[in-house]
């Protein structure tokens, strides 16, 4: 099989944990476990042809991962999804297989939903702070770049953003830069840390919902 194909999957519970290194070691794995034999590159170093399009980070969680790969027979595209995930660790599901669709450059925009939880804070008054916070035209925060610290304005990488009060948590809910530039969702957190440190949660996870182009049609 020449063709190169895309696979859908989540990553979810104590997967999350699963840096992106360990996940393609995890994925090569599966395909053995499961008798399927992935198409190798060519030259003196051979490797598998396997590319996840946009690494996750650890401790964020997503039910819309998306990777590529290349098998080296002719297969039943319906069978992989079950066959794979009885092959993987707990929390990764593949949910579809599929010929490869558009190319990574067309992917734009995550949908990502948070949980912000607060101790003591009274988190009405955190939602209406976190609105004003992130409406702001410009929201400059120092973060490490491969050249050492520098800073960077996050509000462009910013579509929409919104929060929900819930008991002694904000509920979040985004549509964030994916890619040029890549805004990961810890750089929220980050901005209140730095910025606004009384609203900075106390704890906070993130997960990836949905993946779209630049015209916010799905991605696949």
């Amino acid at each position: 099989m020449s063709e190169k194909l895309r696979l859908r999957f989540t990553k979810e519970g104590r997967a999350v944990y699963i840096s992106h290194l360990d996940l393609m070691r995890t994925m090569q794995r599966a395909f053995q476990r499961a008798g399927y034999g992935l198409k190798y590159s060519e030259g003196f170093n051979p490797h598998p042809i396997l590319s996840i399009l946009l690494p996750l980070g650890v401790g964020t969680s997503s039910v819309c991962e998306l990777m590529d790969f290349q098998l080296a027979q002719e297969t039943d595209l319906a069978a992989l999804p079950d066959a794979l995930t009885a092959a993987m660790p707990e929390g990764i599901r593949v949910l579809e297989t599929y010929p490869e669709g558009r190319k990574v450059r067309e992917l734009k925009w995550l949908r990502i939903s948070g949980v912000l939880e607060y101790d003591t804070a009274d988190v009405l008054a955190v939602r209406d702070g976190l609105q004003r916070f992130f409406a702001q035209e410009t929201i400059l925060i120092r973060k490490k770049t491969k050249r050492g610290e520098g800073e960077s304005d996050i509000a462009p990488a910013i579509r929409s953003i919104g929060f929900a009060a819930e008991a002694r948590r904000i509920l979040l809910s985004a549509v964030i830069s994916a890619q040029e530039p890549t805004l990961n969702p810890d750089l929220l957190v980050s901005a209140l840390a730095q910025l606004a440190p009384e609203l900075k949660p106390d704890y906070a996870e993130f997960t990836r919902q949905a993946v779209y182009d630049a015209e916010m049609k799905e991605f696949r």
